[in-house]
């Protein structure tokens, strides 16, 4: 039969009305053709409109990350990535290069940039590491000077943003003269309880003056193991201005200069305004956008009336790109407390102006505005800035200028002036800004909010591990918060009150209708109110912390704390795997904490974990304020016998906990290798680690 498609179109009527009736349905079977040929057709049709829906952020795969502040390829607006370049069309003197993990890097950077302009006259500028291409920092003069402040985490890793450069220094370092013209000074920032203390600054240092840079000072180091960074800072940096008075810089009398404008704009409407909502564009790629998520449940860990550790459930079933693996980390955007934002707007007579809208501007095209604008003062104090940190002897000395009386600008100046008298006071006070203004006079105090933007920090996310497997728990994450609350030394009457921990208990308490237990309250709605209902703000971070590929290598888990968090998930991935018949190896978990009766988390879940896997998992405790006291490294030399023989069957060890307690137990296995006959334990340990066979994760 010829198709119907096929006919000319002077078909006698008489020929169609035949035709018509030849080819309509005729029997259950030919309806049920047409339905599924139908069917068929609307699916095809629907492709990409209801289904098979292209993927909105499929782009983000093969952005740069240096473009996520609003650059593009090609375009005219794009900030240039030569750093030589930028200093010549800026017109600076002088770069200060940061690698910054946690933002302190950055802070110092930023401080010291302001100071050498004001002290000295030199035009200065901070770098990103990550915003410039690292070769065209061979390009820049002898006439100009370049600092790299660089912080050391982990098992001497370089920060997420230092990671372009590091690749570069690592090939380039048999160039021996190609930053010959480099004039450069360097600070590190570690902690000695870690391994590879200051690893990142030597291995620069050390690159550096292989390729021909010119150092002009000895590297300087921070040490946070006794919380002396700010110190060391301070007393390096007075050692770099005394070389660069050598140098025959005149030094000059400081005076506040703001590098940024904060303006009110009364003609801004509410709909224009940030209102909270936290600037990720410096999230790297191994992070997930920042997203609102429902917390679907919370228990108290601690049977203690005075100490408290939550369990807290995420709903990740609204964020469809939220998607985590067993070990990764989850961070918590957190608001400062109603008390502290009060006291500081108080401080600063600006209460009745906390809610017109300011812009903020930069005065200096080199420098960057890192809190959304336009937005209000009382959001600047809640989301934006780190208001209840302390404050360091270098901020103490800069708020003297703007004191409201001669006897509080003495105070501060001699309170500044000697580090001895600060570090007693800071013992017996815990002082955080709008605290040492009401201290020193209860007048209004007129410091230029440019001023605080310019030295505050800037609200920085705590990062948790995940407590849960994705395997069993795909769509809900959980993590282990313990609540930081203490007295400040030697004064039991005052309190400390961690930031995110006590805001993440003030959202769980709230949950089920009760107060904060020590009164805190926070705006728990959120910015522009979008979490209502108990939800956080939050987002995913990629983590190296994972479980072998093979399920049946053993496992050797060290924990104190809350550090028994990603265990939790680990064992109970394990047992997951054992249930459907995989084959998993043995499982040892050497955990300590203060007390059984009280803060031995997750210990019922511990329990039924060892019923289902049997001889599969052994517990092992050590409590350090019950009994003997115990530590976890004591209980590794304990039971050395079973670490040696599972590290000799191939197991993954894994560390989690403080650095001060990783650092312990690494010494307690050295010594179990030792005496079990391994001659070169440095060596065996390098093996282990570049096989990611030892993993920590520490803080």
């Amino acid at each position: 039969m010829t198709p119907p498609w096929s006919l000319p179109l002077n078909v006698p009527p008489e020929v169609l009305q035949e035709l018509s009736k030849n080819l309509a349905p005729n029997g259950i079977a030919d309806y049920a053709a047409l339905t599924v040929f139908s069917a068929a057709a609307a699916t095809f049709l629907s492709r990409g409109y209801l289904w098979d829906k292209p993927d909105p952020l499929h782009h983000l795969w093969f952005e740069r990350p240096q473009l996520k502040n609003g650059g593009a390829i090609g375009s005219a607006t794009k900030e240039t990535r030569n750093i030589a370049k930028k200093l010549d069309e800026s017109n600076k003197d002088l770069v200060v290069f940061w690698g910054s993990q946690s933002g302190t890097a950055e802070g110092f950077a930023n401080r010291l940039a302001r100071e050498i302009s004001l002290r000295f006259g030199l035009s200065a500028m901070t770098a990103d590491l990550s915003d410039y291409d690292p070769e065209t920092i061979s390009e820049i003069p002898e006439s100009k000077l370049a600092g790299f402040l660089l912080s050391t985490y982990g098992e001497g890793d370089p920060s997420d943003n230092t990671a372009e450069f590091w690749d570069w220094i690592s090939k380039t370092k048999d160039k021996e003269k190609l930053l010959s013209s480099l004039r450069y000074f360097a600070f590190g920032l570690g902690n000695r309880n870690y391994k590879y203390y200051n690893r990142v600054v030597d291995v620069a240092v050390e690159a550096l003056d292989k390729l021909g840079a010119n150092a002009i000072m000895p590297t300087g180091k921070a040490d946070d193991a006794e919380g002396a960074t700010q110190e060391d800072f301070m007393a390096w940096k007075e050692q770099l201005f005394a070389v660069f008075k050598g140098l025959g810089l005149q030094e000059h009398e400081v005076q506040y200069v703001p590098t940024l404008s904060v303006q009110e704009d009364e003609s801004l409407e509410p709909i224009d305004l940030h209102n909270g909502e936290p600037d990720g564009s410096s999230l790297k790629a191994q992070c997930s956008p920042i997203r609102p998520l429902s917390i679907s449940a919370s228990r108290e860990l601690f049977n203690s009336s005075d100490r408290h550790c939550l369990h807290i459930d995420l709903d990740l079933t609204t964020q469809p790109e939220f998607t985590y693996k067993t070990g990764d980390h989850l961070a918590i955007w957190p608001g400062n407390p109603d008390a502290e934002v009060e006291r500081l707007l108080q401080s600063l007579g600006l209460t009745s102006r906390r809610d017109i809208p300011i812009s903020i501007k930069s005065t200096d095209s080199a420098t960057k505005v890192k809190i959304p604008s336009p937005t209000t003062v009382a959001t600047l104090f809640r989301y934006y800035l780190e208001i209840c940190g302390p404050v360091n002897r270098d901020n103490v000395l800069g708020l003297a200028q703007f004191a409201p009386t001669p006897d509080a600008k003495a105070y501060l100046q001699q309170l500044g002036q000697d580090k001895t008298s600060y570090a007693i006071f800071i013992n017996k006070n815990h002082v955080n800004l709008g605290r040492l203004l009401q201290g020193a006079s209860p007048e209004k105090w007129n410091i230029p909010l440019s001023y605080l933007v310019e030295t505050l920090p800037s609200m920085q996310p705590r990062y948790y591990s995940i407590s849960s497997s994705s395997v069993i728990t795909p769509r809900k994450a959980s993590i282990t918060v313990s609540v930081s609350t203490a007295p400040v030394p030697e004064n039991g009457g005052e309190l400390i009150h961690g930031v995110t921990s006590n805001y993440l208990l003030a959202v769980s308490e709230n949950l089920r209708s009760s107060p904060h237990p020590e009164g805190l309250t926070y705006h728990l709605n959120g910015p522009s109110d979008f979490l209502q209902g108990g939800k956080v703000l939050t987002h995913l971070r990629k983590s190296k912390f994972k479980l072998p590929a093979l399920s049946k290598l053993p496992l050797i888990m060290v924990a104190a704390g809350t550090g028994l968090a990603p265990f939790r998930a680990f064992i109970a991935e394990r047992r997951q795997l054992q249930q459907i018949g995989k084959e998993t190896g043995e499982l040892l978990l050497i955990f300590g904490c203060r007390r059984q009766d009280e803060d031995f988390i997750y210990r019922d879940e511990l329990q039924e974990m060892q019923n289902a896997l049997g001889d599969k998992l052994r517990v092992v405790t050590a409590f350090s304020r019950e009994g003997k006291k115990q530590y976890v490294q004591d209980k590794v030399s304990e039971v050395s016998d079973d670490v040696f023989r599972l590290i000799e069957e191939g197991a993954n060890f894994y560390i989690c906990g403080r650095a001060e307690m990783a650092r312990e137990v690494e010494k307690a296995v050295a010594e179990v290798m030792t005496v079990k006959g391994h001659d070169d334990v440095n060596e065996w340990r390098t093996r282990m680690k570049r096989r990611n066979k030892w993993q920590e994760d520490v803080w």
